[in-house]
């Protein structure tokens, strides 16, 4: 099948799509690859509904809300057009992630994209998974998994979006997948709030600070990392507090360390150490980050683009993907990658 996905992630920074063929299992064929930046108007309005929706009890109607999920509906269906493919993944963004209350809420319209692009549609894949009593993250290690075929295991796959997770590919092809902690996200919310621009482009800023090791340790003794995975978290649960009054590069510096240790620590607690960590995701394109990271870890880290992937385009291939398996009823949650009481589908099937 031909399948679109579509990726909105909690960096913020914009709109990925991906065109692919592909069976749903061990067949790949990419075809296509488009990113859309958010405008700066657009990417506050959204910031906005995240930390609105993550306030409250449980999802509901907010006007703020729904006017911001109309027109990311909107954006989505104006960057696939042209395209001819039989279903798209669509994930929406998550402006909250609160699998301990029992929900999670990604926001965007998919009986709306549906009619816009007149594709089917297959949106809300995690929810089903949470309902069960999973995490609903992470969803891309069965994608992960087929990308490595042919690759040395145990290896594992990183992705360095606004927040970090990794997948462990067993030798028998057993999955463990979690989040790891913050990868860029609250980087660049450090770099805005200074002034220095969107993110720390090829980590720079970080590069010439000085790590704050007292307020590692501090940001590192937060319960969630006591949790044994299958674990996920919101970018809401941490935020700049800690780094506050450093200089912006001693912060920048410090924020890097935070998301290359929490990596490290996530290590510690798996049962076989990958022989390499293939990173993909916009983090991967930070300098000072991958270092840190390899030095954390003590693993080779490399950027997913050396094995012949996009490492841009690995979420919304994989949630290409997904529509397919959903569609043919495979699972897209496991037990050991979000905690799910079985191997599970998920999505709801919207047609134009």
């Amino acid at each position: 099948m031909t399948a679109i996905g579509l990726m909105s992630g909690t960096s913020r920074d914009g709109i990925d799509a991906a065109l692919i063929r592909t069976d749903g299992e061990g067949a790949i064929k990419r075809i296509d690859f488009r990113s859309e930046p958010y405008d700066d108007l657009f990417r506050d309005r959204l910031a906005s509904a995240c930390r609105r929706a993550i306030d409250m009890a449980a999802p509901a109607a907010d006007s703020m809300i729904d006017d911001v999920a109309a027109e990311l509906t909107e954006r989505h269906a104006r960057i696939v057009a042209g395209w001819d493919a039989d279903v798209i993944g669509f994930h929406g963004h998550t402006v909250a992630h609160r699998p301990d209350r029992g929900w999670t809420w990604q926001i965007g319209d998919g009986a709306a994209l549906a009619r816009q692009t007149a594709i089917d549609v297959v949106a809300d894949l995690r929810s089903d998974d949470v309902a069960a009593g999973g995490q609903g993250a992470p969803l891309l290690p069965v994608y992960h998994r087929a990308l490595t075929r042919g690759l040395e295991k145990p290896t594992g796959v990183l992705n360095l979006g606004g927040v970090a997770n990794l997948t462990l590919i067993g030798a028998d092809g057993s999955l463990v997948a979690f989040d790891t902690g913050m990868a860029s996200a609250l980087i660049d919310d450090w770099m805005q709030l200074n002034g220095a621009g969107s993110f720390d482009a090829n980590g720079d800023a970080a590069g010439a600070g000085r790590v704050n090791e007292a307020v590692v340790t501090a940001m590192l003794d937060h319960p969630w990392f006591d949790q044994p995975p299958p674990k996920s978290i919101d970018r809401e649960d941490f935020t700049l507090e800690p780094v506050r009054g450093l200089a912006l590069e001693d912060g920048a510096a410090t924020l890097t360390a935070f998301s290359a240790r929490a990596v490290a620590l996530a290590l510690q607690v798996t049962a076989a150490r990958p022989a390499r960590l293939i990173v993909a995701g916009g983090g991967r394109r930070n300098a000072t980050l991958m270092r840190m990271i390899e030095e954390a870890t003590g693993v080779e880290v490399e950027a997913a683009d050396l094995h012949g992937w996009n490492g841009d385009a690995v979420e919304a291939e994989g949630f290409a993907y997904m529509a397919v398996r959903s569609l043919r009823g495979l699972p897209i949650s496991f037990p050991g990658t979000t905690g799910a009481p079985r191997e599970m589908t998920g999505g709801t099937l919207h047609r134009h």
